[in-house]
């Protein structure tokens, strides 16, 4: 046993969890019956503790559970005490952050203060929707019949929700807080590789009063417990969190069910710079949008795209920029980028960047990396064409190609060159040129001269290859609820045409 694995299960014993993650189903920590899967630590590579898939069954069961407690949920209490129950479970979040953060560094790899921000984020997320709960309602419709006419909303029923190994506990909150507040359940599951702090939510949102069984946490495998999931006549709807490929796989299983889904997939966004920019602050701008959190982002500015004037200079600055990032621990208080989340994952960017250096990139790289772990220094690459495959392909990790244009046309045109609609950015002086921007480049969220600002008021979601649906905002609200309109005829006779009430 190593020193990270007893930080690992003291934390996860302060939040009631055993000594290895289980899945949550009805309030109850169970063990799969499925093949074995380790979970490993990014910062060393080595395997921190080993548990059973969540197979097929156990996904039937969760499903079950779901379904019996949404009824009661969604029937038993009113939307303002649903609501007052979600900012319980948002203070209780709160009041076990650095547990929850503990845990994060550790399995994710993500830097304990960046995982305590996105903590608190999720405790956010929860007093948000618990705010909407009670304020969910529909329309009278003035039809020309002389009937009375009106709208409700009503939630689906059960909700399976898929979450990926980039950011856990904030996707699941992401995720949760919407569906509940709208008196769905839940069935998530998250990544088999980071699904400790999802288990840790659930169980602190019981805890503080969520009823047990309304979400319900499966700990494993996609083509077992996540296709079962899916088939399951219980769920309404499929919310993906991930990459494209797997996305498209989601999509297929659910509509062979003739489920909707929602899915949040990846990226390829332009950082677009122009010449009257604050450089200085366009520089800064683009570090945070390529090398924090390791790159591991749906909304990573990965292509950097720089006004031909400036490119040099701008390369250069930003060069000098990633030298100074600290790389190391993710449970360092001062360590600001840490490992890439898996070996899977660095193999692949670590090969995307091989491939741009045999393509004829010129490669500029951080001079010192930790001696250990699953880490990639940042990266820039510069020489190659918007076409090339490092400049279209989501590498997923500390890499930005930088890219020149001449004007605000090919700008535009570059940008738009993606399968890509996710995320987009301008950094200029001129407000005129800012907003034409914004409308022209495709992209479901668009930064001016800042980047990376989202927050759970504000829709989120993209076109093409990054997706289709929003997850937060008032949007969520629609995706997790289903309008019933309601026909009242006030005629004092019936009014018959063709066999037909009119």
């Amino acid at each position: 046993m190593t020193d990270r694995t007893d930080i690992l299960r003291r934390a996860m014993a302060s939040l009631e969890l055993g000594g290895r993650p289980q899945s949550l189903i009805n309030g109850v920590l169970v063990d799969g019956a499925g093949v074995p899967i380790d979970l490993v630590d990014p910062f060393t590579g080595r395997v921190l503790m080993s548990y059973p898939d969540a197979d097929a069954p156990l996904a039937d069961l969760a499903c079950e559970v779901a379904q019996t407690a949404q009824t009661a949920w969604a029937t038993e209490l009113t939307g303002a005490q649903r609501g007052r129950i979600m900012c319980d479970v948002a203070r209780a979040v709160m009041a076990h952050i650095d547990p929850l953060a503990t845990i994060e560094a550790i399995v994710a790899g993500k830097p304990v203060r960046d995982c305590r921000v996105e903590i608190a984020k999720v405790a956010e997320m929860f007093t948000y929707y618990a705010g909407w709960a009670d304020k969910l309602h529909g329309a009278v419709i003035p039809v020309p019949s002389g009937h009375l006419n009106y709208t409700l909303r009503e939630p689906l029923g059960v909700v399976f929700q898929i979450t990926p190994w980039n950011a856990p506990v904030f996707t699941a909150g992401w995720q949760i807080a919407p569906a509940i507040a709208t008196g769905n359940g839940v069935v998530i599951k998250p990544s088999e590789l980071t699904p400790v702090t999802t288990v840790a939510l659930v169980r602190l949102a019981e805890q503080a009063g969520l009823p047990r069984g309304l979400v319900n946490v499966l700990c494993g495998l996609g083509p077992t417990a996540g296709q079962a999931a899916i088939a399951h006549r219980a769920v309404r709807k499929v919310v993906f969190v991930g990459s494209p490929e797997t996305g498209r796989r989601v999509a297929m299983a659910a509509a062979a069910a003739l489920k909707p889904v929602v899915l949040e997939l990846g990226g390829k966004s332009a950082n677009i710079v122009f010449e009257d920019a604050n450089l200085e602050h366009a520089c800064l701008g683009a570090q945070a949008a390529i090398f924090s959190g390791a790159g591991q982002s749906c909304v990573a500015g990965s292509r950097l795209l720089v006004h031909r004037s400036i490119h040099d200079a701008f390369v250069e600055m930003l060069s000098r920029g990633m030298n100074r990032i600290k790389l190391g621990d993710p449970l360092d208080e001062t360590t600001e980028v840490g490992p890439i989340s898996n070996a899977r994952q660095f193999t692949h960017v670590t090969d995307m960047v091989n491939a741009a250096k045999a393509d004829g990139a010129a490669v500029l790289s951080r001079e010192t990396c930790p001696p250990q772990g699953y880490f990639v220094v940042p990266t820039i690459l510069h020489g190659l064409s918007n076409d090339a495959r490092a400049a279209q392909t989501e590498i997923f990790g500390p890499v930005v190609s930088v890219i020149a244009f001449s004007d605000e046309a090919e700008a535009v045109a570059m940008a738009n060159a993606t399968e890509f609609g996710l995320a987009g950015a301008v950094w200029t002086a001129d407000v005129g040129r800012a907003h034409r921007m914004a409308a022209a480049v495709r992209a479901g969220t668009f930064w001016i001269n800042s980047y990376k600002a989202i927050h759970v008021s504000s829709p989120f979601g993209g076109s093409l290859s990054s997706g289709y649906g929003r997850s937060s905002g008032t949007d969520a609200l629609m995706e997790y609820t289903a309008s019933k309109s309601v026909w009242l005829d006030s005629a004092p006779e019936p009014r018959i045409a063709f066999g037909y009430v009119s």
